[in-house]
């Protein structure tokens, strides 16, 4: 089992290879700031979450007070630390990948394998972010709400699932092409 890439004792983080073709190259900067911003919000959310979440055991424990908008909340802002920052991971290659033919396959055979996989995840997550949109407009058409008694509206996180995983669909669809254009070292190096 790898980890897609494993970060090192001390140093900086391998970056992603810059696409050789300039519009993507360009969309592939976009994203790479798009990915600094969210990683910096999500940071913040993740704090702000581990603060209401231990404000709400206060509370309930020694005051003996019911919550109910502190566990929606932090579903909320964790659905958006999750959803927003996937397309960095992706980025990365750092989600967690089965190796098991890597080892087995020649060097072409696993370019290839890499190659069928951004593309079916691509596929896959396209059709999760258009979905995701769908369910995002009819909470916002029908005003859902939560069941709870604090009843946020439902398309805050519906909003938040659709719009990182068309970032994580756009991420896929950079790493896509670029195997396909190639990369600015792979030029360099020809």
């Amino acid at each position: 089992m790898s980890h897609g890439f494993e970060m090192p004792a001390s140093g900086p983080v391998a970056k992603p290879r810059i696409p050789a073709y300039a519009p993507l190259a360009m969309l592939a900067a976009l994203l790479e700031k798009f990915h600094k911003l969210a990683v910096f919000l999500g940071m913040i959310a993740l704090v702000v979450t581990s603060l209401i979440l231990t404000y709400s055991v206060v509370v309930r424990y020694f005051f003996h007070q019911p919550t109910d908008w502190q566990d929606e909340a932090s579903v909320f802002m964790l659905v958006g630390v999750i959803f927003l920052c996937s397309a960095y991971v992706q980025s990365l290659r750092g989600h967690i990948g089965i190796e098991a033919l890597a080892g087995l396959l020649s060097p072409r055979a696993n370019q290839i394998r890499m190659f069928m996989v951004d593309l079916v995840s691509f596929a896959f997550c396209a059709f999760f972010a258009w979905k995701s949109w769908t369910l995002f407009h009819e909470a916002w058409v029908d005003g859902q709400t939560t069941s709870s008694t604090f009843a946020p509206p439902l398309w805050i996180p519906y909003s938040m699932m659709a719009f990182g995983m068309t970032v994580l669909t756009l991420q896929l669809l950079v790493q896509v092409l670029t195997r396909i254009t190639g990369t600015v070292e792979a030029k360099e190096a020809a």
